[in-house]
């Protein structure tokens, strides 16, 4: 996958192809949407979609690229990591699930799922600039907080993979399944409290 970046070549209307491209994939899935689609949406000749992006799986890897880095400089934005671990992870979690339960999210995994064995590697870009670093950046607060003796963690990458499993109980399922599609403020507030609890109470260290 590495060696397919550099074919990406930025210009004048670079920016507008990929909020086009966005906009597309993320209303329809992505075998729906054609170059010519993306192109007419644009205002751009297939000649310039294709000098930028010569494939339309590296533009739908680009797409999800630069929304992830957007949605993950946001959230990282909000969190402080000299707070207390339950206030962090309560920051963190609420974050998560305004991406996970946005439409981006909800399309995003609905996309890589949908193309995913035809084309893992939709998924796989996906997985590389979102939940991994999440995960990576789960594992450095963890690290901090271990050090100033508030948890003790022996497997730092498992509790960052727990910690955003327990976010997303009972609520991720029902937005896949389209059981439910818009979620309270309540009923986030409810799981997430709930996830640092059990996150506390498995690593946290208490003070007799």
């Amino acid at each position: 996958m590495n060696d397919q970046s550099p074919i990406i070549r930025k210009g004048r209307k670079y920016d507008q192809v990929l909020e086009s491209a966005r906009d597309l994939f993320m209303a329809h899935g992505f075998e729906s949407i054609g170059v010519d689609d993306i192109a007419r949406r644009a205002g751009v000749s297939k000649a310039t979609l294709y000098s930028y992006f010569p494939d339309k799986r590296i533009l739908f890897m680009e797409v999800a690229r630069v929304e992830c880095e957007r949605q993950a400089e946001t959230l990282e934005a909000a969190v402080d990591v000299e707070q207390p671990v339950a206030e962090v992870l309560g920051v963190v979690g609420r974050g998560l699930l305004q991406i996970v339960l946005s439409e981006f999210g909800r399309n995003m995994f609905r996309v890589c799922v949908a193309e995913g064995e035809r084309f893992p590697e939709l998924g796989q870009q996906f997985f590389e600039t979102g939940p991994k670093i999440l995960i990576e950046r789960m594992c450095e607060f963890l690290e901090i907080a271990e050090a100033r003796g508030e948890v003790v963690v022996e497997d730092r990458e498992l509790a960052a993979d727990q910690f955003p499993e327990l976010c997303k109980a009972g609520l991720f399922l029902r937005l896949v399944t389209g059981v439910q599609t818009e979620f309270t403020q309540e009923e986030i507030d409810r799981v997430v409290d709930g996830a640092v609890e059990m996150f506390m109470a498995r690593y946290g260290v208490t003070s007799d």
